[in-house]
């Protein structure tokens, strides 16, 4: 007969504190990595679904936007207010795409001195700390004009290179053709007010 025998051995692990602060922080790199991947994850659903990219083109929004900077539009449906910064889809011979801020919205009335160069919404002058230049170019729409419902009045910042609502070719724009609020900016990157 054969004898068989069994061997247990039993083995001991040194550890030092070295060693269990570098696990800690492995961990702790794993999980801000994990983070910023579930921050991209976010940002592109976002972007996707809610959001749209668009890049500007020309220098009407100077200074607050420069020709070639690359934005995200909300296409949620939302209600606009003065001073928001809208794509609008402009209809014609070429179905473009245009970046203006909203002056006046359904219901206000507008008024601009194109000799003091002075914009009036409900009788009272604007403080537009955002424009290029006083508003003294005019085109052939004219003032004062009333904004029906479901419309709004859009002027770019740089005001005398501007083709905007002062000018019957854009005129005021209907809110179903505003495919968004602009609120980020990729390049430079930063939010939009």
């Amino acid at each position: 007969m054969r004898r068989v025998e069994e061997y247990w051995y039993k083995f001991e692990y040194e550890t030092s504190e070295c060693s269990g602060s570098a696990s800690k922080a492995w961990l702790g790199a794993y999980n801000f990595v994990d983070s910023i991947k579930l921050a991209a994850v976010v940002l592109m659903l976002i972007v996707t679904f809610v959001g749209k990219p668009f890049t500007v083109q020309g220098d009407s929004m100077l200074p607050t936007l420069r020709d070639g900077e690359r934005l995200a539009a909300l296409s949620i449906n939302s209600e606009f207010k003065r001073g928001d910064i809208v794509v609008v889809l402009r209809h014609g011979a070429e179905h473009s795409l245009i970046v203006k801020r909203v002056i006046a919205v359904g219901g206000d009335s507008v008024d601009i001195d194109f000799s003091t160069g002075d914009v009036f919404v409900n009788g009272e002058m604007l403080d537009e700390p955002y424009i290029n230049d006083k508003t003294y170019l005019s085109f052939d729409v004219t003032f004062p004009l009333e904004v029906p419902e479901g419309s709004v009045f859009v002027l770019g910042d740089n005001r005398n290179n501007s083709l905007d609502s002062r000018s019957s070719e854009i005129g005021l724009v209907d809110e179903r053709n505003i495919l968004g609020k602009t609120f980020i900016r990729f390049s430079p990157f930063g939010l939009i007010n």
